[in-house]
């Protein structure tokens, strides 16, 4: 299902991260695919509240805690900056979404990053 929502579609996800040749690309990618499917599932779905926005984020966390070791065997990793950026990008997409009272570390809060 594409993407209709224009804010999403315009929005360039993870860019610090692409910007930065300590993140490789090819991670940074599936971290990207991550949050677009996140966006893609949140159109399909259309959560009616904030718990129902909270499972698909966190599903969407537990994705990006896969990736640490994606990152780790490319010579990189998750830490402060990379924190900022996708914690940003979680904000982002639920404030795209219309979720602007989300909280942005319950969006996340299943992460171990």
């Amino acid at each position: 299902m594409p993407i209709s929502n224009e804010q999403v579609t315009a929005h360039p996800f993870l860019s610090a991260l692409y910007r930065s040749t300590y993140y490789p690309d090819h991670v940074v990618d599936r971290g990207r695919a991550v949050l677009l499917a996140l966006c893609e599932r949140i159109e399909a779905e259309r959560p009616a509240g904030l718990a129902a926005l909270y499972a698909l984020t966190h599903a969407a966390t537990e994705e990006f805690n896969d990736l640490q070791d994606a990152f780790v065997e490319a010579g990189s990793e998750i830490e402060t900056v990379a924190r900022d950026e996708i914690g940003g990008e979680f904000w982002f997409v639920a404030r795209a979404y219309g979720f602007a009272e989300a909280d942005v570390e319950e969006l996340i809060a299943p992460r171990d990053w």
